[in-house]
């Protein structure tokens, strides 16, 4: 069984956990969790729930033409960001990371303050702020990000200076930029670090590039080519790894001119192929909610996911996921088991709300019927 053989692999390799170094970027939110409100009884978490976003869109269609009131019951406040989030995760799996990005200044802010207290975080601007609304099938996120405008190539060396940002990526051995539809500039990131950073910087053919473009639906397609080209001329500096949910890989198969990508197993695995030759990648991860498929120069691996129909929390699933798959590669482990341990983290994640150790992982495995 998978999970036997990823368990075998983890369990000779932990102990390497804590020699891997993260550098990880560029956005940071303040999180707002909330529930919306379908019907009111009393006074505090005295209601009825709306339960689905088919509820919540038919209460919002309804009134067009006249308004509503939707009350937002606010559950937390907490890290956000897809960066902040995978950080968070890669440091509780054992990695030692430097944070770059959105967590506010001139002092960071509240909520990220644990992280940059076992973290060196580089803050760059404000946080964006995101207001989070779960339902039990899937979630809306609202944002505000005009400060995400200030993060670029000149930002992040005016504030860390060109040399100790350059050294920060050679000491990587693994670098992730992540979100990139929210920050404006980050192709020019991108384009800035192939062309002036890693050229002067030592080869490491190890070395993990990890890129999730976080929901490309506001971008255009011709916005989302530009980027997976620029994704793609990372590939001469080591490995490069796409990481995307069911959603993203149906908006990037459309950019690229591909087939429709479906939730079954051979429709993952084949799409997850398409991409990665397309753009000549090493990696190209899809996972949907119930499984996760990754395609490498080995073929394809396909694992199902520990689903729950009532998760504690969603917001962040997906980052918990890249960070047990990318703690996988840093620890040498197969596709199979990578996919495993991705699954896991993010399964033990949306159960609980925190963020798993690789002995809590193990564990997970362990208990996973």
């Amino acid at each position: 069984m998978f999970r036997q053989r990823t368990l075998q692999q983890l369990s000779s390799r932990r102990h390497q956990s804590g020699t891997h170094r993260a550098f990880v970027g560029l956005d940071g939110f303040v999180d707002t969790i909330v529930t919306p409100v379908g019907l009111r009884r009393g006074a505090g978490d005295d209601f009825t729930p709306i339960t689905t976003l088919t509820e919540f869109g038919q209460r919002i269609v309804a009134a067009a033409g006249k308004s509503t009131n939707i009350e937002l019951y606010p559950r937390i406040d907490k890290l956000g960001g897809n960066g902040p989030i995978m950080a968070n995760a890669l440091l509780a799996a054992g990695a030692q990371v430097t944070y770059v990005g959105a967590v506010g200044v001139p002092t960071v802010h509240p909520v990220f303050a644990n992280m940059a207290a076992h973290t060196r975080t580089i803050a760059i601007c404000a946080a964006a702020q995101t207001t989070a609304i779960e339902c039990g099938d899937g979630k809306i996120m609202l944002g505000q990000m005009r400060c995400l405008d200030e993060i670029s190539y000149e930002r992040i060396c005016a504030v860390m200076g060109a040399a100790a940002f350059r050294a920060e990526i050679a000491a990587a051995n693994l670098v992730a930029l992540v979100n990139w539809t929210m920050i404006p500039n980050m192709t020019a990131i991108f384009t800035a670090l192939t062309e002036q950073v890693l050229p002067e910087i030592a080869p490491a053919p190890e070395r993990i590039f990890f890129f999730d473009l976080a929901d490309p639906e506001k971008r255009s397609h011709e916005d989302l080519r530009a980027a997976l080209t620029a994704i793609a001329r990372f590939q001469p500096f080591g490995r490069v790894t796409l990481g995307l949910n069911l959603k993203e890989a149906q908006q990037v198969a459309a950019a690229l001119g591909g087939a429709a990508v479906g939730d079954d197993e051979s429709s993952l695995r084949v799409a997850a192929t398409a991409i990665r030759r397309h753009l000549a990648l090493d990696t190209v991860v899809i996972h949907p909610r119930e499984s996760a498929v990754c395609a490498t120069d080995a073929g394809t691996a396909w694992v199902p996911g520990p689903y729950t129909s009532q998760p504690l929390i969603t917001t962040g699933a997906g980052d918990h996921f890249n960070a047990g798959f990318t703690t996988g590669q840093l620890l040498g482990l197969d596709p199979e088991a990578c996919l495993t341990v991705g699954v896991s983290a993010s399964g033990h994640y949306v159960r609980t709300g925190e963020s798993p150790t690789l002995a809590i992982i193990e564990t997970f495995l362990g208990n996973w019927l």
